[in-house]
């Protein structure tokens, strides 16, 4: 087990288990546990003690995603940001990554779940990608993986609107394997990763990099589309004012915007 407070890791059976442990502040990712969260993937991409990852939150809350005051304190700048390592080293992990997401999965909370194998879901769960409200665009090369997920018009109305789609939603579009009560949800994504950690790692590794051919060149280079996007709108009007409004609990103006 870890000794961060906010990012657990805990290793058993060939199963690497991380969870999201900063439920006071909903999970909201900051950029050390960003760096956390790539490091440990890196490490387990490397360790053939460990077969399969886990993700997961609490039964209440999966992930706020980003943790705002950290975001603006430290905004991912570079292409070394922890976040931008920790997207590259999900979306390249070469073994099976399980989600177990109950609760809200905001922003990258739903966005990083693209680039899991498995996902179930509590049927409390809540998947939203409201980039545009925050006067910002996609990131996790999701303005590619949702349309190839949801199917445009589906993918279309999630972006563009930000709006929450709920579990049943989820299940009905393919963004979920599963959808199951909240306090089944981490058993039932553990259960699955045993069962895929009994299989040879060299089968699993070369299926999923058959699931995946041709699109991994695709998917780094519309996250690093994305990610100078990103960089430049979070420093136009927009952004500023959404996330202005959002320090000050108050609705946004986006009339000159």
């Amino acid at each position: 087990m870890s000794t961060n407070a906010d990012i657990l890791i805990h290793a058993e059976e060939g199963v690497t288990t991380i969870t999201f442990n900063r439920v006071e502040k909903k999970n909201s990712l900051t950029a050390a546990m960003y760096a956390q969260l790539a490091d440990a993937f890196e490490t387990a991409a490397q360790d053939a003690a460990v077969r399969v990852v886990v993700l997961q939150g609490d039964v209440a809350i999966f992930s706020a995603g980003n943790d705002i005051g950290d975001f603006l304190n430290q905004p991912p700048s570079t292409p070394d940001a922890p976040v931008f390592r920790f997207l590259r080293a999900i979306a390249g992990f070469p073994k099976p990554v399980v989600a177990a997401v109950c609760g809200p999965a905001v922003g990258i909370g739903t966005t990083m779940l693209l680039h899991c194998d498995l996902v179930y879901a509590g049927d409390n769960a809540a998947f939203s990608m409201p980039f545009v409200n925050l006067g910002l665009c996609p990131e996790a090369a999701s303005s590619l993986l949702a349309p190839q997920l949801m199917g445009y018009h589906r993918a279309a109305e999630a972006l563009l609107l930000g709006e929450p789609f709920m579990a049943e939603a989820a299940l009905e579009v393919g963004f979920v394997n599963r959808v199951v009560p909240p306090t089944e949800c981490n058993l039932v994504a553990q259960a699955q990763a045993r069962k895929l950690a009994a299989k040879p790692l060299s089968a699993l590794i070369e299926t999923k990099r058959l699931l995946k051919k041709g699109q991994t060149t695709v998917v780094v280079e519309r996250m690093a589309e994305e990610g100078r996007s990103f960089g430049r709108m979070l420093r136009e009007p927009a952004a500023r004012e959404a996330f202005t409004a959002f320090m000050e609990k108050r609705r946004p103006d986006f009339s000159r915007c």
